[in-house]
């Protein structure tokens, strides 16, 4: 019987040619997007999955209310973790993470080895302990494992860098060096696998250790300095939450109350209520970590967005699943005589909705496997959008069990109510050709295309707003002059040259101006960022401290970056006394309260004199507001910023590799350009926006689809109406109007059900921004505009068909 149904599905599904594929299509194109979000989805949430006992692995999270907002962050003294590993017997493992790029080895290096000894440029270097790796429990591949990390100056490597920089061989025992330092060599002593692309840790290559390292004095038991990002594995049967409460209060009384106290703070139990410690799981990190100010600064995943692309496949998918219903049982007149037939020979209702469920699933298993295809087909571009990495997995064993599973519900989904619409009904009604439900406009199939076009109006509202939002970011004034700046990274291996190579520089007739510093506006990889806290001078009692950061830079800086001063004067190599003066900007002035900046005597364990304010710039991100910054004069020379004229770019990036080839013969020239590193701060920001314009695009194009049919099946219906107006006179331009005024009065109605949800969602995702665009008229216009008129090209293409056939043709049966 089962037999039966299909070969009648499957000859109605050719009967009705234009039909099955509009179906067909829509299916097909809503799997793909489904499929690939799917995969998406799955590896966002695969992340740190992989480490044994990750149930019992956590990372400790800082919290603080200031203002009545909450902060978080992962950055602690070295003590702390050393201290609860002692005080707490729930604590079986307890390691820390020093990712810090302002110690020397962490960040970034040039690494020479015996036998090469040209100079290649490496990131991913950070420093933990040998009880970190006791916690992950890396897979290894060379060396003593267990005891890697135990000795001063040994390193662990990944596989990848094993095979790059000791091809063929097993690289412990080996020598690498960082810097061209040869008088400071690390030992390969252990090699392990690539870090997974679904690991927090993924961007780290090189795993210094940090036994016997102290960089500073007095560095290893200060409570004053945050740099190490700290783990625990808890013994089994702790409890996490219980125990949270537990290290906060003990944490806080022990160590951070007292040292607050010897720092001069007056009420340090009053402070240190605002404060306290979250055990994070491990497994959590990647997409719980958007209010985390995360040490290290890695792009991280959104949970928020995981649920969005979640919301919008499903969304996608109701678009077809609509697309088939309304298809269905608008031609429900037509299949009216088939079910009067069935009945009369003695089909039962069961029977029909059995039929009609074939039918439905049928088209769903064809959907599914050209949807597969089609997904794979899309993945490469898919990952360039998401910047992702992902593979269809052909291989998975689950892959055929979810996509019957998935075939079967959508199909039952889609077809549950053509089948007991159609299979209801009276066979005599139905033989007497009195149905004609098919032709008419029933509310549920009018309110389905409601919600495809509302759905798709919420999509293209939100796609002009994340670009008009990143446009805005793009060319917002943020303070500083960030076109035409070239930045050579790697420019500490000069050495004692480094000040020769600017000045050479300086005279290269393509070259404006150059500085040295580290410390720069953008989040590009190696650029240093610190936390101090500041007061006036002599009111470490009276007030609280004023958080900021404080770079150093030479006399060059705010020329090169075209930073102005509001007031005061710049660094001057003349003066001696520079040597401890500072330029803060305005928002410093504001926070700790300076009526006249100039003269100011600042504190943060130094005493400085402030002798300009820099107008505020943004260093950071525009989804937050300017922070406190105080800049001194210093050596931080890991990076070298070159102000070029414009229209003769070519010219200065060959001048400059010429000379660089002179200082750094064995060294090649590194180089971005600053307006390209911002860019890539809104990364995220840029590759949602093409998400959703691509998905935007795609329930469109479904919805049209349906809308087309819908369109087709309407004028078939009234196919003998048209021919008698033209006959009486009516043109192509009244019969049009007649038959797409009632597929636009829905569209309206889908605008005015889409304009506040959009409005809403979209304002709430503004929030995210310090400085955002406001959601003006013109957008809201934009979006309405081109649903109508990508409706009324779709419905138009139909009716002026219609419109135009010859009434004779279409009266001939009469």
């Amino acid at each position: 019987m089962f037999r039966n149904y299909l070969k009648i599905a499957w000859r109605n599904l050719l009967k009705h040619k234009m039909y099955s594929i509009i179906k067909l299509g829509g299916f097909s194109f809503s799997i793909a997007a489904c499929a690939l979000i799917g995969l998406y989805i799955i590896h966002e949430i695969s992340y740190d999955q992989t480490y044994p006992d990750k149930e019992r692995i956590f990372r400790i999270v800082g919290q603080n209310i200031h203002n009545g907002e909450l902060s978080s962050g992962t950055a602690f003294p070295a003590p702390l973790n050393v201290a609860i590993k002692q005080d707490f017997q729930e604590i079986a493992l307890s390691g820390r993470l020093m990712p810090n790029s302002l110690f020397y080895g962490a960040g970034s290096n040039q690494i020479t080895t015996e036998q090469n000894p040209e100079s290649i440029y490496e990131e991913g270097f950070t420093y933990l302990d040998q009880e970190l790796l006791h916690i992950l429990q890396l897979p290894s591949v060379y060396g003593d494992y267990d005891h890697a990390l135990e000795k001063p100056n040994t390193v662990v490597i990944t596989e990848s860098k094993a095979k790059k920089f000791f091809p063929h061989q097993n690289p412990v025992g080996q020598m690498i060096y960082l810097n061209n330092d040869h008088g400071n060599p690390y030992t390969v002593t252990a090699v392990i696998k690539d870090f997974p692309t679904t690991s927090h840790l993924h961007n780290y290559d090189f795993l210094l250790t940090l036994s016997g390292v102290i960089f500073y004095p007095g560095e290893q038991d200060n409570w004053n300095a945050s740099n190490y990002v700290g783990y625990l594995k808890l013994h089994k049967g702790v409890d996490p939450r219980a125990f949270e409460k537990k290290l906060t209060n003990q944490v806080l009384t022990k160590y951070v109350i007292p040292t607050m106290r010897a720092n001069g703070v007056k009420e340090p139990e009053k402070d240190a209520k605002a404060l306290s410690l979250r055990l994070q799981p491990v497994t959590d990190i990647h997409l719980y970590s958007a209010d985390v100010d995360d040490y290290h600064h890695v792009a991280q995943g959104d949970i928020r967005y995981v649920t969005l692309f979640g919301g919008i496949a499903i969304f996608i998918l109701l678009i077809a699943c609509i697309n088939f219903v309304n298809l269905s049982t608008a031609k429900s007149a037509n299949r009216a005589r088939e079910i009067g037939l069935r009945r009369v020979v003695g089909s039962r209702r069961k029977g029909l909705i059995i039929q009609f469920l074939a039918e439905s699933t049928l088209y769903s298993f064809l959907s599914v496997l050209f949807g597969l295809l089609l997904a794979w087909l899309c993945l490469p571009l898919f990952n360039q959008l998401t910047g992702k990495t992902i593979t269809f997995p052909w291989t998975s064993w689950s892959l055929f069990p979810i996509t019957t599973l998935s075939a079967l519900a959508i199909g039952l989904f889609a077809g549950l109510y053509p089948a007991f619409y159609l299979s209801g009904f009276s066979p005599i009604n139905a033989l007497r050709g009195n149905l004609i439900l098919g032709a008419k406009s029933p509310l549920l199939r009018n309110s389905l295309v409601v919600f495809q076009f509302a759905t798709s109006i919420i999509l293209i509202i939100g796609t002009i707003v994340i670009n008009a939002q990143m446009q805005y970011v793009l060319r917002e004034k943020v303070g500083f002059d960030k076109d035409q700046v070239l930045i050579i990274q790697g420019s500490h291996t000069l050495e004692r040259q480094i000040n020769t190579f600017k000045d050479e520089l300086k005279k290269l007739p393509n070259v404006i101006n150059t500085s040295i510093s580290d410390y720069l506006p953008v989040r590009l990889g190696g650029v240093k960022r610190n936390g101090n806290t500041f007061y006036q001078e002599g009111r470490v009692q009276e007030e609280a401290a004023t958080p900021g950061q404080f770079w150093q830079v030479d006399k060059d800086y705010l020329a090169t970056l075209g930073m102005r001063l509001a007031e005061g004067r710049n660094f001057s190599a003349d003066l001696q006394t520079d040597s401890q003066a500072v330029i803060i900007n305005q928002t410093m002035v504001k926070r700790l309260g300076l009526k006249q900046p100039i003269g100011a005597r600042l504190y943060n364990g130094d005493t400085f004199t402030v002798i300009g304010v820099v107008e505020d710039f943004n260093f950071e991100s525009l989804r937050g507001g300017v922070e406190p910054i105080c800049l001194a004069l210093g050596n931080s020379t890991t990076m070298l910023s070159v102000k070029i004229k414009s229209q003769e770019t070519a010219a200065a990036i060959e001048a400059i590799t010429t000379l660089w080839k002179k200082f750094s013969p064995h060294q090649s020239l590194r180089y971005t350009f600053l307006d390209e590193s911002y860019a890539q701060m809104y990364q995220d920001v840029q590759q949602t926006g093409n998400i959703f314009a691509s998905f935007a695009a795609l329930a469109i194009f479904i919805a049209c689809l349906g809308l087309f049919g819908l369109a087709a099946f309407t004028t078939e219906q009234r196919t003998k109406e048209i021919g008698i107006r033209k006959v009486l006179g009516a043109s192509v331009k009244g019969i049009v109007q007649l038959l797409s005024k009632d597929f636009m009065k829905l569209v309206f109605v889908a605008i005015v059900i889409a304009f506040p949800l959009a409005w809403w969602a979209m304002n709430k995702w503004l929030t995210d921004f310090a400085y955002r665009i406001e959601l003006e008229w013109w957008i809201f216009a934009c979006a309405a505009l081109s649903a109508l008129l990508i409706a009324l090209l779709t419905i138009c293409f139909q009716t002026i068909k219609a419109a135009m056939t010859n009434p004779t043709k279409s009266l001939r049966s009469e």
